[in-house]
């Protein structure tokens, strides 16, 4: 089928277009709703008439940046990056990634599983739900998609044909690039600073230490290939309740640093606990979000090692070319260097949410103004100091004391 742009109505002739999708809903009748409201796509709720928990979730990616809309184009491409990634995804870890029932790259389509019983994890961290079992969960989804994707798991042969699937998403690494790593510190148009943090958006976009760190880590994200990444990952691309979590929108998926996507989901984390200060005061949720923290590094830590530990050799490490004690010293090094980038990515995404476009709205969406100043003051702090002490960790308390300090 050759592209064109779907909508409420042509939604439905689609789904009936499709064996599969036709076969998951029968003969009944089908209401669509068109519910995206991220920066990128379009997403519609396709249900069936009598019976609004059957149903799927259409996603289609069109040639703009929906945020700004036809003005800024951009390639339908990233569509075919989400399918192949959560494709790949879901064979490596099953359980965290939606059910995908079809998949259309020329038509940059795809239909997934729906999650009516789950929320968007951010929504439900600003009211202050607590997911007992999301740290395990999604330590588990990185550890793997993380470690299965790397020169630790696949032969040199296989890494270098899994790049080649993602090498050409270079316009949204392009946009990373800009809006993570550079606009931020600078004087640009994109920019969106709340007038009452200018002193503090002055100061660090003077601060050439800081400045420089950054250029460091975006070294980093440019030129590292250690695994295939979500790209993107936040408390606003995974789905949850108190039993399940899942994954989603990976269009910005590419092979880079195995800190990216931990980092990415560790500063998002931190916004949250900075939030609940002007949100809630709720010192025990705080907690709770300082414990997940924990929790999380930690055991991606384990459960990455576990993986290691089975495969006896990889592209990377023949059986027998260390001794055991300096494989084990190798790894420690090696997993240290991962905590380290970790926090600088995070203190990445920490203060460019504060400063940039596309703020998190755990933040930017607290109404009084003086409060919302507060909350991205205390952000910045935090951002600034894994930014500049990065490379000064030691282990997951030096991270917990390091957002602490702020308070």
């Amino acid at each position: 089928m050759s592209y064109k742009v779907l909508d409420e109505n042509s939604v439905v002739d689609y789904i009936l277009s499709v064996d599969v999708t036709k076969e998951f809903f029968g003969d009944s009748k089908l209401m669509v709703k068109e519910i995206g409201d991220g920066n990128l796509n379009y997403v519609y709720i396709v249900s069936s008439n009598d019976n609004e928990s059957k149903a799927l979730i259409l996603k289609q990616a069109v040639p703009y940046l929906r945020i700004v809309g036809e003005s800024y184009p951009l390639s339908r491409k990233r569509m075919t990056y989400e399918i192949r990634s959560l494709t790949h995804f879901s064979k490596l870890s099953e359980q965290y990634v939606p059910y995908i029932y079809h998949t259309d790259e020329d038509m940059s389509v795809i239909v997934m599983q729906y999650l009516g019983e789950h929320i968007i994890m951010r929504n439900g961290m600003i009211d202050g739900i607590i997911y007992p079992d999301f740290a395990e969960h999604i330590a588990s989804f990185l550890a793997n998609t993380l470690f299965k994707t790397s020169s630790l798991y696949l032969s040199g042969t296989d890494k270098r044909e899994l790049i080649g699937e993602f090498n050409s998403n270079s316009e949204l690494c392009a946009l990373t690039e800009m809006f993570v790593f550079t606009a931020p510190y600078m004087e640009h148009e994109t920019n969106e600073i709340n007038p009452l943090i200018m002193n503090e958006a002055s100061e660090l976009q003077a601060d050439v230490e800081f400045k420089t760190k950054i250029l460091e880590l975006k070294y980093k994200f440019m030129n590292q290939t250690d695994a295939l990444l979500h790209g993107d990952l936040h408390t606003g691309s995974i789905m949850i309740n108190k039993d399940e979590t899942y994954v989603i929108d990976s269009e910005f998926a590419f092979f880079g640093p195995f800190g990216f996507d931990v980092g990415a989901l560790l500063g998002n984390l931190v916004m949250s606990w900075v939030s609940h200060f002007e949100r809630s005061g709720d010192e025990k949720y705080q907690a709770w979000i300082l414990d997940s923290i924990k929790v999380f590094l930690m055991r991606f830590e384990d459960m990455f090692l576990e993986l290691w530990t089975e495969q006896e050799s990889s592209s990377l490490v023949e059986k027998g070319f260390l001794s055991s004690k300096e494989q084990t010293a190798f790894k420690d090094s090696f997993m240290l260097n991962i905590l380290q980038e970790s926090v600088g990515f995070a203190g990445a995404k920490i203060c460019r949410r504060q400063l940039g476009i596309a703020g998190v709205a755990d933040i930017r969406a607290i109404e009084d103004k003086e409060a919302r100043a507060r909350a991205e003051k205390m952000a910045l702090k935090v951002g600034t100091s894994f930014v500049k002490k990065y490379k000064t960790i030691k282990n997951v308390n030096d991270v917990i004391n390091l957002i602490k300090r702020v308070v």
